[in-house]
């Protein structure tokens, strides 16, 4: 959740999302962690623009959507490319230089929405934003094969308000493959040996204790957490019929509006639910 508002109050509010549009390119050409069933693109589509609907129709969010680049297979991946907090975003340099031109139309638009831009141009930096959680206190980086120590470090440099620490991923692509944050103070982990291993790690590199939802399944522990004033707690998770156990644990939130979410298709090529926006609080006027 690293573009939502900082401090424990405002964490999970959110004005903006940024999406992107799906490339039928993404069907045969996008990135894979392992071979697998083909993507139906008519799905897919069909997935997305539900996910975008209940961003901008049931939140009430401003969304901002970038077209679709049949060049850049992997663009509706947009959490990669941008990390932001408060008014400030960090356009990252992605691990697969497959990728690296997706971050010219993410600044662009966040350029569009005032924010305080700072390019990551290290050539030694690697960074993707599925790497970057943010607890509303503190960021984990996770160190896998797309992100690395120096893009940690600039992270760092960027946002100097906030501690960061690092995570060692294994058996995963981006740490939030496996986690993500469920609610204030609330992390959502899988049951992986692999997620319950960097768990420990950010239990201890940080000083505050955080509460966690642990659900069997390591997908459906990538959910979405909004603070929405008109509506509350909001949590999108994923769909009953892809992760029905997961989704009795999700069940148990009593405080949370729940909204469930397919995301089939694009968990095809390792896409998860926030990997599809880039989430803003503006709170001075454009």
């Amino acid at each position: 959740m690293a573009g939502l508002g900082g401090g424990t109050a405002a964490f999970g509010r959110c004005t903006h999302a940024v999406v992107r549009a799906l490339p039928e390119s993404l069907c045969r050409q996008a990135l894979r962690r392992a071979p697998g069933p083909e993507v139906d693109f008519a799905r897919a589509e069909r997935e997305h623009q539900l996910y975008v609907g209940v961003l901008r129709g049931k939140l009430g969010l401003q969304v901002l959507e970038l077209p679709a680049d049949e060049s850049l297979p992997d663009c509706a991946f947009v959490e990669d490319a941008a990390v932001v907090c408060e008014e400030t975003a960090l356009i990252t340099r992605p691990g697969a230089p497959s990728r690296r031109k997706e971050v010219e139309a993410m600044k662009r638009v966040l350029e569009s929405l005032n924010l305080n831009i700072v390019e990551m141009i290290d050539e030694n930096a690697t960074l993707d934003g599925g790497d970057v959680l943010f607890t509303g206190r503190e960021f984990f980086v996770g160190l896998s094969r797309r992100t690395n120590q120096r893009g940690a470090e600039i992270l760092a440099d960027t946002f100097k308000d906030y501690a960061v620490s690092t995570v060692p991923v294994h058996d995963a692509l981006h740490l939030k493959s496996f986690c993500s944050m469920a609610g204030p103070n609330l992390i959502a982990i899988g049951s992986s040996e692999a997620a319950q291993k960097a768990l420990k790690t950010m239990q201890q590199m940080s000083d505050h204790r955080y509460d966690k939802l642990t659900v069997p399944d390591d997908a459906a522990a990538n959910c979405i957490y909004l603070n929405i004033p008109s509506k509350g707690h909001v949590l999108l998770h994923r769909a009953p019929e892809e992760y029905p156990e997961s989704a009795k644990v999700f069940e148990k939130l009593k405080d949370h509006m729940l909204i469930p979410i397919a995301n089939t298709e694009l968990d095809k090529v390792d896409g998860s639910l926030t990997c599809c926006s880039v989430l803003i609080n503006k709170t001075s006027e454009l």
